[in-house]
């Protein structure tokens, strides 16, 4: 298993303008902090500045808190995208707003691959406000029996194309212990440690001549969800499985809970 070791202090003027995010941070971080404890690898870093999308990997529905506590503690402000409709829900909405949450319209079945998403409108928020989002490339937890990052899907590496905004894996492990995939309830003690990894953001390069097609896509993905496999196989001390989970080869739907 990779070395791990406890960050202190890494903060940005982001997170040091005052917003929302103090005041929920206030809130849920002391209680979090009782129940997980965080290792970081010592190249895990964020850019302090500029526009980023955080590609984790995604095998318990209660990682987005771990994730987005992990990104406050390098640094950055938590976001994620959100469907432009909730925005409009009074109170959830404005928190939604005030935690500066990413809206996404709705562009209809031209892109299934990411939901209909518009990439670039959520391009634009993020270049506007100078700040990262998290994205799932696997779009929901992991089907692979032995949580192994799955299939990715196409979202996060088409906002990085055609955005030009940095796409950066991201690997953790332990959140499992806290509330195993499809649980119903979380098992905060004894206090849970949380191993992260960071990788180096993914060099895209190569695509930057080529259109912007399912093929081109489709082989970025791939190396984006190989990058991922390749942290969590480090934190893991594992070995990953030769072929990446394929929920449409073993008659498993791409979506909702599955045992």
């Amino acid at each position: 298993m990779t070395d791990t070791v406890k960050i202190r202090g890494r903060s940005s003027a982001e997170q040091r303008r005052p917003s929302v995010f103090w005041l929920l941070a206030g809130l849920v971080l002391p209680l979090w902090s009782l129940m997980v404890r965080y290792r970081f690898t010592p190249q895990s870093k964020l850019p302090q500045t500029g526009p980023f999308i955080l590609a984790p990997n995604h095998y318990s529905e209660i990682d987005p808190i771990a994730v987005g506590a992990a990104v406050w503690h390098l640094g950055r402000l938590p976001r994620f995208m959100a469907k432009a409709s909730l925005f409009k829900v009074p109170v959830f909405g404005w928190l939604l707003r005030a935690s500066g949450q990413i809206p996404v319209e709705r562009v209809g079945a031209a892109r299934p691959s990411t939901g209909g998403a518009n990439p670039i409108g959520a391009a634009s928020e993020l270049i506007a406000r100078d700040a990262g989002v998290i994205v799932y490339p696997e779009g929901t937890l992991t089907r692979d029996p032995d949580l192994w990052p799955m299939r990715g899907k196409s979202g996060a590496i088409r906002l990085a194309l055609e955005s030009g905004i940095p796409v950066i894996p991201v690997a953790h492990w332990g959140t499992q212990d806290l509330m195993p995939r499809y649980a119903k309830r979380i098992h905060p003690f004894p206090r849970k440690t949380i191993h992260v990894s960071v990788g180096e953001p993914l060099d895209l390069s190569k695509y930057a001549n080529k259109p912007i097609d399912q093929r081109t896509v489709n082989e970025a993905t791939r190396e984006l969800m190989d990058a991922i496999t390749a942290l969590l196989a480090d934190l893991r001390g594992e070995t990953p499985p030769a072929e990446r989970w394929d929920p449409s080869k073993h008659q498993q739907s791409e979506t909702g809970r599955f045992e």
